[in-house]
């Protein structure tokens, strides 16, 4: 963001734009922006001018010459009797009026309490001048730039809310049977809660797994047509064959594995194990 011969740009000496794909609104408050500046807004952005935390109009695409209550008082003349500054302070605001992509990740349980991890991503955008105004006014800045990831804080509540209705009264091997119902539910709890914020919520997923690795692989093994005893005794057999073991068939089919012609474990007296007496 730059301002230069009085050009307020959200582009870049570089021509990228300064919002980019992760900034959903930024400000610049400077004392040079007074009446006949020149405010270019992209066809992808809303720019807002402020005064003293009033709103002074709202722009669509487009440049315009700005006309601020000093007006009487004119650039140069206005500066040089102030000392190199304007008497109002002004800030511009450009909001991001592009689909941005947003992801909240969390915990859930399932009825059970088992832990189960989710991941929601959903792209939102500001549609409406009314919601450009809806924006800055529910939303603080904490800084110059409100992000996704600020949008992705205050939403989380809602997402987890709308997941916990229906997982934590779901056995575990049934929620993704109901991830329809869950994606539904996310979606309308989401849309309602974005709404305040000027915010249109457009595509959404919702990912839901265990969030232990171990459990992930039974769950998967008994998906093939395992039983769960089945699934135990598989799950062993892949860690064994990881670690080189020739047992790991054995542990697999659920039979004994044989050293040197008995059970292992099961030596006569004296006996090594590998070597026959």
């Amino acid at each position: 963001m730059a301002i230069t011969r009085q050009v307020i740009t959200s582009l870049q000496r570089d021509g990228t734009d300064a919002l980019g794909t992760r900034t959903l609104a930024m400000k610049l408050a400077d004392d040079s922006i007074v009446s006949g500046s020149l405010l270019t807004v992209e066809s992808n952005h809303f720019g807002i001018l402020k005064s003293r935390g009033a709103v002074l109009n709202v722009y669509e695409t487009g440049q315009y010459a700005l006309e601020t209550p000093d007006k009487p008082i004119l650039g140069s003349i206005a500066q040089g009797f102030f000392g190199g500054a304007s008497p109002w302070v002004y800030e511009v605001i450009y909001i991001n009026r592009s689909k941005l992509l947003v992801r909240n990740q969390g915990i859930a349980t399932s009825a059970e309490m088992a832990e189960m991890a989710y991941v929601v991503d959903y792209y939102i955008h500001i549609d409406s001048r009314e919601g450009a105004l809806d924006l800055i006014t529910h939303m603080p800045f904490s800084g110059a730039v409100i992000d996704t990831q600020e949008v992705a804080d205050y939403a989380g509540p809602a997402i987890e809310q709308a997941i916990n209705q229906v997982v934590q009264v779901t056995k575990m091997e049934h929620i993704n049977e109901r991830i329809q119902d869950i994606r539904e539910g996310v979606k309308a709890h989401l849309t309602d809660f974005l709404r305040v914020y000027g915010i249109m919520l457009n595509d959404l997923k919702v990912l839901i797994m265990p969030r232990d690795e171990r459990m992930r692989e039974l769950i998967s093994l008994q998906a093939i047509g395992l039983s769960p005893i089945e699934a135990v005794r598989y799950y062993l057999a892949l860690r064994m064959a990881d670690k080189g073991l020739v047992s790991a068939p054995n542990a697999a089919a659920g039979v004994p594995f044989f050293i040197g012609g008995s059970p292992t474990g099961v030596f006569p007296l004296g006996e090594e194990v590998g070597v026959r007496p």
